[in-house]
């Protein structure tokens, strides 16, 4: 199980790359348009839709995504702000309170909520600067990696025992001590403001947010995995939980309050 997720994550990081450098502005905006397309295919499925009925949201997801893109900044920049909004106040309470959302509609909205900004993000910040989106994604990934390790080594301390029993303080503490560490390089790397390291803490928090927060919603969907697409990783929603609320967040904050130290 080890090898299959060591092989597939490699594969994947290696098709990454390759994609976020060379592929030109379309051909990128369709692959990434693609991937959260079989992420609302994953959410219908979370949300128990039927199987028409997760069609017709992929349709719908599809046509929203090309309208904000055709609405222009304002749309955007509008759905970074809905974006962030919910992962910095509600999200938090949805967590501590353990809400239950069953409405299909309700279901339908929260999913375009998640996705549709992400999808932006990526198309936004990598139109900026390639490099400037995959150190974004760093931040997520060394959060993650870091946590992981940390918790299996000394974690102690549940951190949401009822959502996410593998997930420790400890965990919580790595993840910062990672993000800490890249963030200083990337300040002796490309001469950016210390201003980064607060920044990046507050990725790495928002991400540890949306990986509880798709715990939650597939616990009470009674599923483990998300999907099937990726060998040994679930589907695409369990591999981009922690960039949902991230990547909107410094696209709002690059967009409309001038955090601009990494775009050069």
């Amino acid at each position: 199980m080890l090898k299959q997720r060591i092989v597939t994550a490699v594969a994947l990081l290696l098709f990454f790359l390759g994609a976020l450098y060379f592929l030109p502005a379309i051909p990128w905006m369709l692959l990434t348009l693609l991937a959260v397309l079989v992420g609302a295919w994953e959410w219908a499925g979370i949300a128990r839709y039927s199987a028409n009925g997760r069609w017709l949201y992929l349709l719908m997801t599809l046509l929203l995504c090309l309208g904000l893109l055709a609405l222009g900044d304002a749309a955007r920049n509008a759905a970074f702000a809905a974006s962030t909004l919910f992962w910095l106040v509600p999200a938090g309470a949805w967590l501590a309170f353990q809400w239950r959302l069953k409405h299909t509609v309700a279901m339908a909205g929260m999913g375009w909520l998640l996705l549709l900004p992400t999808w932006l993000a990526l198309v936004y910040l990598r139109q900026i600067n390639p490099n400037l989106l995959l150190t974004l994604m760093m931040v997520v990934w060394i959060a993650d990696s870091a946590a992981y390790f940390t918790g299996r080594r000394f974690g102690k301390h549940k951190l949401a025992p009822a959502i996410s029993p593998g997930k420790t303080w400890e965990g919580v503490g790595g993840a910062l001590a990672g993000v800490t560490a890249f963030s200083m390089a990337v300040v002796l790397w490309v001469g950016a403001s210390w201003g980064i390291v607060p920044a990046f803490w507050g990725l790495a928090a928002l991400s540890i947010i949306g990986d509880l927060f798709e715990s939650w919603m597939k616990r009470v969907a009674g599923i483990k995995d998300s999907g099937t697409i990726l060998p040994g990783h679930g589907g695409v929603l369990d591999r981009i939980d922690g960039l949902i609320p991230t990547l909107p967040a410094a696209s709002l904050c690059i967009a409309w309050m001038n955090w601009g130290v990494l775009v050069k």
